[in-house]
Protein backbone atom coordinates (compact mmCIF):
# COMPACT_ATOMS: atom_id res chain seq x y z
CA UNK A 1 0.00 0.00 0.00
CA UNK A 2 1.66 3.67 -0.70
CA UNK A 3 1.53 5.87 1.61
CA UNK A 4 -1.93 8.02 2.08
CA UNK A 5 0.01 11.07 3.28
CA UNK A 6 1.97 10.96 -0.22
CA UNK A 7 -1.63 10.18 -1.97
CA UNK A 8 -2.90 13.00 -0.25
CA UNK A 9 0.24 15.66 -0.87
CA UNK A 10 1.09 14.55 -4.56
CA UNK A 11 -2.07 12.69 -6.04
CA UNK A 12 -0.73 13.67 -9.87
CA UNK A 13 3.06 12.42 -9.02
CA UNK A 14 1.97 9.18 -7.87
CA UNK A 15 -0.35 8.75 -11.12
CA UNK A 16 2.35 9.85 -13.46
CA UNK A 17 4.87 7.32 -11.12
CA UNK A 18 2.21 4.20 -11.39
CA UNK A 19 1.59 5.41 -15.37
CA UNK A 20 5.33 3.59 -15.53
CA UNK A 21 3.64 0.87 -14.92
CA UNK A 22 0.79 1.48 -17.26
CA UNK A 23 -1.51 1.64 -14.63
CA UNK A 24 -4.03 4.21 -15.07
CA UNK A 25 -4.77 5.91 -11.76
CA UNK A 26 -8.39 8.11 -11.77
CA UNK A 27 -7.40 11.14 -10.21
CA UNK A 28 -10.08 13.18 -10.65
CA UNK A 29 -12.15 10.18 -9.13
CA UNK A 30 -9.71 9.29 -6.13
CA UNK A 31 -9.75 13.30 -5.41
CA UNK A 32 -13.21 12.94 -5.40
CA UNK A 33 -13.81 10.53 -2.60
CA UNK A 34 -10.69 11.93 -0.74
CA UNK A 35 -12.84 15.67 -0.84
CA UNK A 36 -16.37 13.68 0.15
CA UNK A 37 -14.17 11.97 3.13
CA UNK A 38 -13.10 15.07 4.46
CA UNK A 39 -16.25 17.20 4.28
CA UNK A 40 -17.93 13.66 6.13
CA UNK A 41 -15.20 14.05 9.07
CA UNK A 42 -15.61 17.58 9.24
CA UNK A 43 -18.56 16.77 10.15
CA UNK A 44 -18.13 14.31 12.28
CA UNK A 45 -15.89 15.89 14.16
CA UNK A 46 -18.46 18.88 14.85
CA UNK A 47 -21.49 17.08 15.51
CA UNK A 48 -19.08 15.04 17.97
CA UNK A 49 -17.66 17.55 20.11
CA UNK A 50 -21.26 19.34 20.01
CA UNK A 51 -22.67 15.94 21.23
CA UNK A 52 -20.14 16.29 23.88
CA UNK A 53 -20.63 19.73 24.78
CA UNK A 54 -24.74 19.34 25.13
CA UNK A 55 -23.26 15.94 27.33
CA UNK A 56 -21.62 18.26 29.67
CA UNK A 57 -24.89 21.16 29.82
CA UNK A 58 -27.19 18.39 30.99
CA UNK A 59 -24.25 17.51 33.46
CA UNK A 60 -24.61 20.99 34.90
CA UNK A 61 -28.27 20.74 34.45
CA UNK A 62 -29.03 18.05 36.40
CA UNK A 63 -25.71 19.23 39.10
CA UNK A 64 -28.21 22.61 39.61
CA UNK A 65 -31.54 20.82 39.29
CA UNK A 66 -32.66 22.24 36.84
CA UNK A 67 -34.99 21.20 33.77
CA UNK A 68 -32.85 19.44 30.82
CA UNK A 69 -35.33 17.49 28.86
CA UNK A 70 -34.45 20.04 25.72
CA UNK A 71 -30.93 19.15 26.15
CA UNK A 72 -31.70 15.63 26.33
CA UNK A 73 -33.70 15.61 23.13
CA UNK A 74 -30.98 17.79 21.85
CA UNK A 75 -28.50 15.17 22.36
CA UNK A 76 -30.53 12.23 21.06
CA UNK A 77 -30.81 14.30 18.07
CA UNK A 78 -27.28 15.12 18.31
CA UNK A 79 -26.33 11.37 18.29
CA UNK A 80 -28.36 10.13 15.89
CA UNK A 81 -27.08 12.26 12.99
CA UNK A 82 -23.72 11.33 14.65
CA UNK A 83 -24.72 8.09 14.19
CA UNK A 84 -25.55 8.39 10.12
CA UNK A 85 -22.49 10.53 9.25
CA UNK A 86 -20.44 7.92 11.12
CA UNK A 87 -21.64 5.25 8.78
CA UNK A 88 -21.18 7.48 5.83
CA UNK A 89 -17.06 8.08 7.05
CA UNK A 90 -16.56 4.26 7.36
CA UNK A 91 -18.16 4.03 4.10
CA UNK A 92 -15.86 6.42 2.45
CA UNK A 93 -13.02 5.21 4.18
CA UNK A 94 -13.54 1.63 2.97
CA UNK A 95 -14.23 2.75 -0.83
CA UNK A 96 -10.74 4.61 -0.08
CA UNK A 97 -9.04 1.78 1.14
CA UNK A 98 -9.99 -0.57 -1.57
CA UNK A 99 -8.74 2.06 -4.13
CA UNK A 100 -5.24 2.12 -2.65
CA UNK A 101 -5.19 -1.81 -1.94
CA UNK A 102 -5.62 -1.68 -6.10
CA UNK A 103 -2.63 0.42 -6.15
CA UNK A 104 0.95 -1.02 -7.33
CA UNK A 105 4.21 0.37 -5.65
CA UNK A 106 6.30 3.22 -6.76
CA UNK A 107 8.85 1.56 -9.53
CA UNK A 108 12.31 2.49 -8.41
CA UNK A 109 14.15 4.61 -10.74
CA UNK A 110 16.70 2.05 -12.01
CA UNK A 111 13.55 -0.31 -13.25
CA UNK A 112 13.94 -0.88 -17.10
CA UNK A 113 11.09 0.41 -19.53
CA UNK A 114 10.12 -1.82 -21.90
CA UNK A 115 6.49 -4.53 -22.57
CA UNK A 116 8.45 -7.78 -22.52
CA UNK A 117 11.17 -9.47 -21.06
CA UNK A 118 13.38 -8.17 -23.89
CA UNK A 119 13.61 -5.20 -21.96
CA UNK A 120 15.29 -6.53 -18.87
CA UNK A 121 18.92 -5.29 -18.44
CA UNK A 122 22.36 -7.67 -18.07
CA UNK A 123 24.17 -6.70 -15.34
CA UNK A 124 26.81 -9.29 -15.28
CA UNK A 125 27.40 -12.85 -15.98
CA UNK A 126 29.36 -15.43 -14.38
CA UNK A 127 31.23 -18.42 -16.26
CA UNK A 128 30.08 -18.94 -19.92
CA UNK A 129 28.45 -22.00 -20.79
CA UNK A 130 30.50 -25.05 -21.12
CA UNK A 131 29.60 -26.92 -24.42
CA UNK A 132 28.46 -30.57 -23.74
CA UNK A 133 30.16 -32.15 -27.17
CA UNK A 134 27.27 -33.61 -27.75
CA UNK A 135 23.57 -33.17 -28.69
CA UNK A 136 22.19 -32.34 -25.34
CA UNK A 137 18.85 -33.97 -23.85
CA UNK A 138 16.06 -31.78 -21.85
CA UNK A 139 15.38 -32.63 -18.30
CA UNK A 140 12.45 -34.74 -19.27
CA UNK A 141 14.11 -36.99 -21.47
CA UNK A 142 17.03 -37.21 -18.61
CA UNK A 143 14.59 -37.37 -15.73
CA UNK A 144 12.40 -40.22 -17.40
CA UNK A 145 15.60 -42.74 -17.08
CA UNK A 146 16.31 -41.09 -13.76
CA UNK A 147 13.13 -41.14 -12.11
CA UNK A 148 11.29 -38.67 -13.00
CA UNK A 149 7.30 -39.42 -13.61
CA UNK A 150 4.76 -37.19 -15.12
CA UNK A 151 2.68 -40.30 -16.01
CA UNK A 152 1.89 -41.35 -11.98
CA UNK A 153 1.81 -38.04 -11.12
CA UNK A 154 -1.06 -37.06 -14.20
CA UNK A 155 -2.75 -40.24 -12.67
CA UNK A 156 -2.79 -38.91 -9.13
CA UNK A 157 -3.18 -34.59 -9.85
CA UNK A 158 -3.22 -34.18 -13.90
CA UNK A 159 -1.10 -31.79 -15.67
CA UNK A 160 1.33 -29.48 -14.03
CA UNK A 161 2.37 -31.58 -11.34
CA UNK A 162 5.79 -34.39 -11.26
CA UNK A 163 6.40 -37.87 -8.74
CA UNK A 164 9.85 -37.82 -8.44
CA UNK A 165 11.65 -41.27 -6.62
CA UNK A 166 14.98 -42.88 -5.83
CA UNK A 167 18.31 -40.72 -6.37
CA UNK A 168 16.36 -38.10 -7.93
CA UNK A 169 14.07 -37.40 -5.04
CA UNK A 170 17.63 -37.80 -2.69
CA UNK A 171 18.88 -34.72 -4.90
CA UNK A 172 15.94 -32.55 -4.48
CA UNK A 173 15.62 -32.98 -0.90
CA UNK A 174 19.39 -32.25 -0.36
CA UNK A 175 19.01 -28.88 -2.55
CA UNK A 176 16.98 -27.90 0.55
CA UNK A 177 19.04 -29.30 3.14
CA UNK A 178 21.82 -27.19 1.60
CA UNK A 179 19.50 -23.75 1.00
CA UNK A 180 18.58 -24.03 4.87
CA UNK A 181 22.16 -24.61 6.32
CA UNK A 182 23.87 -22.36 4.26
CA UNK A 183 21.57 -19.52 5.37
CA UNK A 184 21.43 -20.08 8.92
CA UNK A 185 24.91 -20.67 9.26
CA UNK A 186 26.87 -18.44 7.16
CA UNK A 187 24.36 -15.55 6.49
CA UNK A 188 22.73 -14.71 10.28
CA UNK A 189 19.01 -15.90 8.85
CA UNK A 190 16.60 -17.68 11.10
CA UNK A 191 14.65 -20.73 10.22
CA UNK A 192 11.04 -20.59 9.96
CA UNK A 193 8.52 -23.83 9.79
CA UNK A 194 5.34 -21.68 8.22
CA UNK A 195 1.62 -22.55 7.81
CA UNK A 196 0.51 -23.59 4.04
CA UNK A 197 -3.00 -22.39 4.74
CA UNK A 198 -3.58 -18.60 5.04
CA UNK A 199 -6.38 -16.57 5.20
CA UNK A 200 -7.41 -14.09 2.86
CA UNK A 201 -6.10 -11.28 4.63
CA UNK A 202 -2.81 -12.70 4.44
CA UNK A 203 -2.40 -12.40 1.04
CA UNK A 204 -4.05 -8.70 0.88
CA UNK A 205 -1.33 -7.84 3.16
CA UNK A 206 1.98 -9.04 0.56
CA UNK A 207 -0.31 -8.18 -1.92
CA UNK A 208 -1.29 -11.32 -3.97
CA UNK A 209 -5.00 -10.22 -3.50
CA UNK A 210 -7.05 -8.83 -4.33
CA UNK A 211 -5.63 -8.42 -7.78
CA UNK A 212 -4.47 -12.07 -8.19
CA UNK A 213 -7.32 -14.12 -6.71
CA UNK A 214 -6.86 -16.15 -9.80
CA UNK A 215 -3.72 -17.42 -9.10
CA UNK A 216 -3.85 -18.97 -6.38
CA UNK A 217 -5.60 -22.30 -4.94
CA UNK A 218 -8.77 -21.44 -2.65
CA UNK A 219 -9.37 -23.80 -0.20
CA UNK A 220 -13.16 -24.38 0.64
CA UNK A 221 -14.65 -24.53 4.28
CA UNK A 222 -15.41 -21.97 7.08
CA UNK A 223 -13.52 -20.36 7.52
CA UNK A 224 -11.93 -20.34 4.13
CA UNK A 225 -8.60 -21.13 3.34
CA UNK A 226 -5.54 -20.37 0.64
CA UNK A 227 -2.98 -22.60 -0.06
CA UNK A 228 0.24 -20.27 -0.47
CA UNK A 229 2.25 -19.24 -3.28
CA UNK A 230 5.17 -18.61 -1.83
CA UNK A 231 6.82 -18.77 1.76
CA UNK A 232 6.83 -15.24 1.43
CA UNK A 233 3.07 -14.71 2.95
CA UNK A 234 3.01 -16.72 5.54
CA UNK A 235 6.78 -15.34 6.67
CA UNK A 236 5.87 -11.74 5.83
CA UNK A 237 2.70 -11.91 8.20
CA UNK A 238 4.95 -13.24 10.92
CA UNK A 239 5.25 -9.39 12.50
CA UNK A 240 2.39 -7.79 11.39
CA UNK A 241 0.48 -5.44 13.28
CA UNK A 242 3.87 -5.27 15.45
CA UNK A 243 6.46 -2.44 16.27
CA UNK A 244 9.30 -3.86 16.35
CA UNK A 245 12.82 -2.35 18.15
CA UNK A 246 15.11 -1.14 16.11
CA UNK A 247 17.98 -3.58 17.74
CA UNK A 248 16.38 -6.30 16.27
CA UNK A 249 16.91 -5.25 12.46
CA UNK A 250 17.74 -6.09 10.40
CA UNK A 251 15.06 -9.37 10.97
CA UNK A 252 15.72 -12.12 8.67
CA UNK A 253 13.94 -15.24 8.52
CA UNK A 254 14.74 -18.35 5.59
CA UNK A 255 12.12 -20.60 4.93
CA UNK A 256 11.52 -24.13 3.26
CA UNK A 257 7.66 -24.62 1.86
CA UNK A 258 5.78 -25.69 -1.31
CA UNK A 259 4.13 -23.67 -3.44
CA UNK A 260 1.09 -23.81 -5.19
CA UNK A 261 -0.16 -22.02 -7.92
CA UNK A 262 -2.65 -21.93 -10.84
CA UNK A 263 -0.74 -20.03 -13.47
CA UNK A 264 -3.72 -18.87 -14.60
CA UNK A 265 -1.46 -16.34 -16.60
CA UNK A 266 0.67 -18.80 -17.92
CA UNK A 267 -1.33 -20.83 -20.55
CA UNK A 268 0.85 -22.81 -22.62
CA UNK A 269 3.92 -21.52 -21.31
CA UNK A 270 6.15 -23.97 -20.47
CA UNK A 271 3.86 -27.02 -20.15
CA UNK A 272 6.82 -29.37 -20.44
CA UNK A 273 8.35 -30.91 -17.56
CA UNK A 274 9.08 -28.99 -13.93
CA UNK A 275 9.79 -24.94 -15.43
CA UNK A 276 6.55 -24.05 -14.69
CA UNK A 277 4.34 -26.56 -12.11
CA UNK A 278 1.04 -26.14 -10.15
CA UNK A 279 2.96 -27.12 -7.00
CA UNK A 280 6.82 -26.81 -6.05
CA UNK A 281 9.39 -26.24 -3.47
CA UNK A 282 11.35 -23.34 -2.47
CA UNK A 283 13.63 -22.21 0.07
CA UNK A 284 12.82 -18.20 0.45
CA UNK A 285 14.51 -15.71 2.19
CA UNK A 286 13.00 -12.62 3.84
CA UNK A 287 14.32 -9.24 5.63
CA UNK A 288 12.85 -6.40 7.76
CA UNK A 289 15.06 -3.53 7.78
CA UNK A 290 15.15 0.30 7.39
CA UNK A 291 14.06 2.46 4.62
CA UNK A 292 17.91 3.65 5.11
CA UNK A 293 19.33 -0.31 4.14
CA UNK A 294 16.91 -1.72 2.17
CA UNK A 295 18.93 -1.30 -1.39
CA UNK A 296 22.03 -2.47 0.40
CA UNK A 297 20.13 -5.93 1.98
CA UNK A 298 18.73 -6.20 -1.85
CA UNK A 299 22.57 -6.11 -2.90
CA UNK A 300 23.10 -8.98 -0.50
CA UNK A 301 20.87 -11.17 -0.72
CA UNK A 302 21.47 -10.90 -4.28
CA UNK A 303 25.17 -11.65 -3.52
CA UNK A 304 24.00 -14.80 -1.70
CA UNK A 305 21.67 -16.29 -4.60
CA UNK A 306 25.06 -15.74 -6.75
CA UNK A 307 27.04 -17.54 -4.38
CA UNK A 308 24.88 -20.53 -4.21
CA UNK A 309 24.36 -20.95 -7.86
CA UNK A 310 28.24 -20.26 -8.38
CA UNK A 311 28.91 -23.01 -5.69
CA UNK A 312 26.30 -25.24 -7.79
CA UNK A 313 28.86 -24.52 -10.57
CA UNK A 314 26.22 -22.75 -12.83
CA UNK A 315 26.83 -20.36 -15.62
CA UNK A 316 24.30 -17.39 -14.98
CA UNK A 317 23.37 -14.41 -15.94
CA UNK A 318 22.15 -11.17 -13.23
CA UNK A 319 19.28 -9.16 -14.93
CA UNK A 320 17.36 -6.05 -13.89
CA UNK A 321 13.78 -6.83 -14.44
CA UNK A 322 11.53 -4.80 -16.36
CA UNK A 323 8.56 -3.09 -15.57
CA UNK A 324 6.46 -5.30 -17.20
CA UNK A 325 7.94 -8.30 -15.31
CA UNK A 326 7.91 -6.97 -12.03
CA UNK A 327 4.64 -7.83 -9.68
CA UNK A 328 2.48 -5.08 -7.92
CA UNK A 329 4.49 -5.18 -4.42
CA UNK A 330 7.82 -5.10 -6.21
CA UNK A 331 10.06 -1.55 -6.66
CA UNK A 332 12.67 -3.14 -7.96
CA UNK A 333 13.48 -6.81 -8.88
CA UNK A 334 16.81 -8.62 -10.13
CA UNK A 335 16.47 -12.74 -11.72
CA UNK A 336 19.73 -14.80 -11.41
CA UNK A 337 18.93 -17.30 -14.82
CA UNK A 338 20.52 -20.15 -15.52
CA UNK A 339 22.23 -21.25 -18.89
CA UNK A 340 19.70 -24.59 -20.14
CA UNK A 341 21.69 -26.36 -22.81
CA UNK A 342 18.33 -27.90 -24.35
CA UNK A 343 16.84 -24.55 -24.92
CA UNK A 344 20.04 -22.55 -25.68
CA UNK A 345 19.03 -19.76 -23.73
CA UNK A 346 19.27 -18.61 -19.76
CA UNK A 347 16.05 -19.22 -17.54
CA UNK A 348 15.07 -17.78 -14.44
CA UNK A 349 16.19 -20.05 -11.12
CA UNK A 350 16.33 -17.11 -8.37
CA UNK A 351 15.01 -13.40 -7.93
CA UNK A 352 15.01 -11.13 -5.35
CA UNK A 353 12.66 -8.02 -4.83
CA UNK A 354 12.66 -4.81 -2.61
CA UNK A 355 9.42 -4.02 -1.95
CA UNK A 356 9.80 -0.92 -0.07
CA UNK A 357 7.69 -0.01 2.81
CA UNK A 358 4.33 -1.25 0.62
CA UNK A 359 3.56 -4.43 2.07
CA UNK A 360 4.37 -3.23 5.81
CA UNK A 361 2.03 -0.81 5.41
CA UNK A 362 -0.58 -2.87 4.97
CA UNK A 363 0.27 -5.29 7.24
CA UNK A 364 1.21 -2.81 9.95
CA UNK A 365 4.55 -3.54 10.75
CA UNK A 366 6.42 -0.39 12.48
CA UNK A 367 9.74 0.03 14.39
CA UNK A 368 10.74 2.26 16.90
CA UNK A 369 13.33 4.17 16.24
CA UNK A 370 15.01 7.16 18.76
CA UNK A 371 11.37 7.30 19.94
CA UNK A 372 9.87 7.33 16.72
CA UNK A 373 7.52 4.72 15.21
CA UNK A 374 8.22 4.45 11.49
CA UNK A 375 6.88 1.74 8.93
CA UNK A 376 9.54 -0.55 7.65
CA UNK A 377 11.08 -1.63 4.49
CA UNK A 378 10.23 -5.48 3.53
CA UNK A 379 12.42 -7.58 1.24
CA UNK A 380 12.37 -11.12 -0.41
CA UNK A 381 14.39 -13.64 -2.19
CA UNK A 382 14.56 -17.46 -3.38
CA UNK A 383 17.66 -19.15 -2.09
CA UNK A 384 16.27 -21.84 -4.27
CA UNK A 385 13.68 -22.96 -6.48
CA UNK A 386 14.16 -26.82 -5.93
CA UNK A 387 12.38 -28.09 -9.08
CA UNK A 388 13.75 -25.26 -11.20
CA UNK A 389 17.54 -25.78 -9.91
CA UNK A 390 17.02 -29.78 -10.15
CA UNK A 391 16.49 -29.11 -13.86
CA UNK A 392 19.29 -26.78 -14.33
CA UNK A 393 21.68 -29.09 -12.82
CA UNK A 394 20.48 -32.42 -14.55
CA UNK A 395 20.97 -30.59 -18.07
CA UNK A 396 23.81 -29.16 -16.99
CA UNK A 397 25.55 -32.11 -15.59
CA UNK A 398 24.09 -34.81 -17.97
CA UNK A 399 26.80 -36.95 -19.70
CA UNK A 400 26.82 -38.89 -22.88
CA UNK A 401 25.96 -42.02 -21.78
CA UNK A 402 22.67 -40.65 -20.35
CA UNK A 403 23.78 -40.45 -16.88
CA UNK A 404 24.70 -36.72 -15.15
CA UNK A 405 27.38 -35.60 -13.13
CA UNK A 406 26.34 -33.42 -9.61
CA UNK A 407 28.02 -30.61 -7.16
CA UNK A 408 30.45 -31.98 -4.51
CA UNK A 409 28.68 -29.33 -2.06
CA UNK A 410 25.37 -31.40 -2.49
CA UNK A 411 26.97 -35.03 -1.45
CA UNK A 412 27.17 -34.32 2.63
CA UNK A 413 23.18 -33.66 2.05
CA UNK A 414 22.23 -36.64 0.51
CA UNK A 415 22.35 -36.15 -3.16
CA UNK A 416 24.59 -39.20 -5.20
CA UNK A 417 27.64 -37.57 -6.40
CA UNK A 418 26.25 -38.93 -10.02
CA UNK A 419 22.89 -40.07 -11.23
CA UNK A 420 23.04 -42.96 -13.38
CA UNK A 421 20.40 -43.72 -15.86
CA UNK A 422 17.76 -46.46 -14.48
CA UNK A 423 17.20 -47.73 -18.26
CA UNK A 424 19.87 -49.92 -20.31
Amino acid sequence: MLDPKLLRSDLTGVAAQLARRGFVLDVVGFAAIEERRKAVQIEADRLRAERNANAKAVGFAKAKGQDCAALLATGETLGVALEGVSRQLEQLQTELENLQLGLPNILHASVPAGTDEAANVEIRRWREPAPLGFEPKDHVALGERLGMDFEAAGRISGARFVVLTGALARLHRSLVQFMLDLHTSEHGYCEAYVPYLVHANALVGTGQLPKFAQDLFAVGGDPGFFLIPTAEVPVTNLVRDQILGGETLPLKFVAHTPCFRSEAGAAGKDTRGMIRQHQFDKVEMFVFTTLEQAAAEHERILAIEEEILAELGLAYRVVNIAVTDLGNSAAKKYDCEAWLPSQGRYRELTSCSNTTDYQARRLHIRVRRDKQIQTLHTLNGTAVAVGRTLVALLENGQQADGGVELPECLVPYGAPPRLASMVS
